[in-house]
């Protein structure tokens, strides 16, 4: 039996076909890869805006999607990927068909460990979506319509010792946890003495800060 040898450069050009068949994206927040598609999974890291990743896969009948980048490997919310359709950049997740990412199964889970199960066992309460935030590439309309947020300010020291210190229910809310996402009026935000600004409260497994005017998420304790 004769024994052939794959040069390196044929090798290489083998990978580089395999690689280009993956769907390539860029996050449109900082956003959160959690280790399983749903928001009961722990969060392993962040990628932040404008950072590329390789999506392997996005499951149709759930907004999340495999993906691989900076080091890390899990899955992210589909809605805050972007993709060039055409001439278009657009969110990936509602354009799924048109850019031809690969569709996948959802993993198999243990009924004891889904989101219901994670919220029975928190004693937390699954209470509607969160709203809007940064969707697609120019802030779209998907889920609420609200815009962009800016780059997160840093709390002040007595602010972040409060709200670590003073634990208040969790609550599951469909869709990410990003800056600029709005909580609904049925969630009860946290006062923070001599305060004003600032509320909180416990969504999705993050403690964030919200903008007591208009509800949005101006900072994620990660």
């Amino acid at each position: 039996m004769r024994t052939y040898f794959v040069p390196t450069f044929v090798a290489a050009m083998a990978v580089a076909g395999a690689a280009s068949a993956q769907t390539m994206a860029t996050v449109s927040t900082d956003l959160n890869v959690r280790s399983g598609p749903g928001v009961q999974h722990g969060v392993i890291g962040a990628i932040g805006t404008g950072g590329e990743v390789s999506v392997l896969g996005c499951i149709d009948s759930a907004n999340w999607c495999q993906i691989s980048g900076n080091g890390l490997e899990g899955w992210a919310y589909g809605d805050y990927l972007n993709v060039k359709a055409g001439d278009e950049v657009v969110s990936l997740y509602p354009n799924r068909e048109t850019v031809g990412v690969t569709i996948i199964e959802a993993p198999v889970e243990d009924p004891t460990t889904g989101q219901d199960a994670a919220v029975g066992g928190l004693g937390g309460a699954a209470m509607g979506a969160l709203i809007g935030g940064p969707i697609g590439a120019v802030a779209g309309l998907a889920i609420g319509g609200a815009t962009g947020a800016a780059a997160a300010e840093e709390p002040t020291t007595e602010v972040t010792t409060y709200v670590t210190s003073n634990a208040v229910d969790p609550i599951y809310l469909d869709g990410e946890v990003v800056l600029g996402a709005g909580i609904p009026e049925n969630v009860t935000i946290y006062e923070i003495p001599d305060q004003p600004d600032y509320r909180y409260a416990q969504i999705n497994g993050q403690t964030v800060l919200v903008d007591p005017n208009d509800r949005q998420i101006t900072y994620i304790y990660r």
